[in-house]
C-alpha cells in the first residue's frame, strides 16, 4: 500500500506547486495590468487613449508573458518592460503592446496583420480580440518558437510564416487594421495599399540612431491616408530580405 501512496501523495505535490504557480502568474499579470492603466492615465495627453479599451486590458490580464521569453527571463516576465529574447529581438514593454493594440479598435470580426512576430506576445493579445491575425516574422528561429507557443496555447485563429513582412500578406489582404513591431524609416506603401478603407496601421518610425515616433495611420475611402505621431519610442529596426517567403 505504501509503494502506491507515494506517487499518489508525489502527484498530489505536484498538482498543488503548478497551482501555486498558476496563482502567483495570475497576481502578477494583475499587478502589470495596474502599471499598464497609470502609465496610461500619465501618456494620455500624447496618445489620445487616456484609458484602454476593457477588452484589450482584459486581454493583456490574461495572455500568460511569460510563456513567450526566454526561461533565464522568466521571472522578469510582468515587468512592465521590454527583455531579450534572443537573436539581437525584444519582447515590447507591456503598456506599449496595450498601446498600439488600443489605437488600432480592434474589433471580434477584424483580421488583422502584424509585422515583426517576435516572441509571438503581441499576436496572442491580438487573437484575443479579433477574428484572424495574420503575422510575419524575418529571423526565422524566432518564428518558428512564436509558431509553436502560439500553438501550445491554443490560439487557432493566428497564422504565422517566415518573410519579408514589408510586403506584408497581399493574398491574405485587405486588413482591418496592421500593427508593426519594428521600426522602419518610413511608412512601407504595399502595407498602406494592403489596409482597408478606413483601416487603421500603428508602426514605429526612425532610423535606429534617431528618435523614433509611434505613428497611427489612417488610411481615407479615397485611398489616402493619414497620419498621427504619439509617444517617443525605441525599437528594432525593421530588416529587409532576410529569409523566405513561406505560407
Amino acid at each position: 500500500m505504501l509503494a502506491l501512496l507515494v506517487p499518489a501523495l508525489l502527484m498530489v505535490g505536484l498538482a498543488h506547486a503548478t497551482s501555486a504557480a498558476a496563482q502567483d502568474d495570475a497576481a502578477a499579470r494583475k499587478r502589470m495590468v495596474e502599471e499598464i492603466v497609470m502609465m496610461a492615465r500619465e501618456t494620455g495627453a500624447e496618445t489620445g487613449r487616456g484609458r484602454f479599451r476593457d477588452a484589450v486590458m482584459n486581454a493583456m490580464g490574461k495572455v500568460p508573458r511569460h510563456r513567450f521569453v526566454p526561461t533565464p527571463q522568466e521571472s522578469f516576465a510582468y515587468d512592465n518592460r521590454p527583455l531579450e529574447i534572443g537573436d539581437g529581438q525584444t519582447i515590447s514593454q507591456p503598456y506599449i503592446v496595450a498601446l498600439m493594440t488600443d489605437l488600432i479598435d480592434p474589433k471580434p470580426t477584424d483580421v488583422v496583420l502584424e509585422i515583426g512576430t517576435g516572441s509571438g506576445y503581441q499576436a496572442a493579445v491580438l487573437a484575443e480580440l479579433v477574428a484572424r491575425v495574420y503575422t510575419v516574422e524575418i529571423v526565422e528561429p524566432l518564428g518558428l518558437r512564436a509558431a509553436k507557443v502560439l500553438g501550445e496555447l491554443g490560439y487557432r485563429n493566428v497564422q504565422a510564416r517566415i518573410g519579408d513582412g514589408y510586403a506584408g500578406w497581399p493574398e491574405a489582404a485587405p486588413f482591418d487594421a496592421i500593427v508593426v513591431t519594428a521600426a522602419a524609416a518610413a511608412v512601407p506603401q504595399p502595407l498602406v495599399d494592403q489596409l482597408k478603407p478606413g483601416g487603421r496601421m500603428v508602426l514605429p518610425i526612425g532610423e535606429p540612431a534617431e528618435v523614433q515616433h509611434l505613428l497611427l495611420v489612417e488610411k481615407r475611402a479615397d485611398g489616402s491616408a493619414t497620419t498621427r505621431r504619439t509617444l517617443p519610442v525605441r525599437f528594432v529596426p525593421l530588416t529587409r530580405d532576410r529569409g523566405k517567403i513561406s505560407p
